[in-house]
């Protein structure tokens, strides 16, 4: 008898093809779960001054549907779930989430990320991290008390940076995740830049992007191009570090010599990376 014909090519391509990858070859290893839609600040570029209408909560995710959405995702190759919001640190069951979710590394989770306004960040970093949290994104935008006021509608500024320490001492990765808005923070580029001269953290610069009831204006876009050149006056030798860069990765990064940290930008206006996002 003749042998048996071999699988075709794209048989066996589909066979051995990551379980999430789409049509355009890019395989979908990160998902990201909203917790909650509450906020505990006002922050003009994000959210209307009055707020917005909530989902009532008995329709939200229970902390076990997050656990077997996680699960789910897990099993078909997700290695990497970040927490967000609204404001996650608002969850009173977050502790329970980052926990159940880290049993699922026997199975291929590598990383717990959240993203957060620091606001409780300082009092509950410890027990997210020994629930098993790996890093977290604060959202600051500025470094003055007065303008984080004016941007937040809210107080709080010295609470995130006391929260950013803490998470660096308990062992979190920490990026600072920094809106750009021209006339009312952008003076604070070179303070921001140099948070990662002594510390072992990213600040990324965001530019600012249109939302829904932002009132976003062009003449308020500081473009990418315009922040490097800031943090150059600065300091002249700090340059891209294109290799660092992480596969699909949004951030562009650049730093100089003998820094603990590093600079990223997210120049979603100005310079696109749709094509690896």
């Amino acid at each position: 008898a003749p042998p048996p014909l071999a699988p075709a090519a794209g048989l066996r391509a589909k066979a051995t093809q990551p379980k999430l990858e789409d049509r355009f070859g890019r395989f979908h290893n990160y998902l990201r779960i909203s917790l909650t839609e509450r906020c505990n600040l006002r922050c003009t570029y994000c959210m209307p001054e009055e707020g917005v209408n909530l989902t009532p909560e008995e329709r939200l995710l229970s902390a076990e549907e997050i656990k077997r959405i996680a699960r789910i995702f897990v099993n078909e190759g997700t290695t990497r779930i970040r927490l967000t919001g609204g404001e996650p640190l608002l969850r009173r069951d977050l502790p329970e989430i980052i926990e159940s979710t880290s049993e699922l590394r026997s199975q291929g989770l590598q990383e717990i990320a959240m993203t957060t306004n620091g606001i409780t960040l300082g009092r509950k970093a410890k027990a997210l991290a020994d629930a098993g949290l790996d890093s977290v994104n604060v959202s600051l935008d500025t470094l003055d008390p007065f303008k984080f006021q004016l941007l937040t509608r809210r107080k709080g500024m010295e609470k995130v940076l006391e929260g950013v320490q803490t998470a660096l001492d308990v062992g979190l990765k920490v990026k600072v995740n920094a809106v750009i808005i021209r006339g009312l923070n952008d003076d604070d580029v070179e303070g921001f830049a140099s948070m990662a001269v002594d510390r072992p953290l990213e600040v990324r610069f965001i530019e600012y992007m249109p939302f829904d009831g932002n009132r976003w204006d062009r003449e308020k876009l500081v473009p990418y191009s315009e922040l490097v050149d800031r943090i150059r006056e600065k300091y002249p030798d700090f340059e891209r570090k294109q290799l660092e860069d992480a596969p699909n990765a949004v951030s562009k990064l650049w730093h100089a010599d003998g820094w603990e940290g590093r600079v990223g930008f997210i120049s979603s206006m100005t310079d696109h990376f749709c094509a690896t996002c």
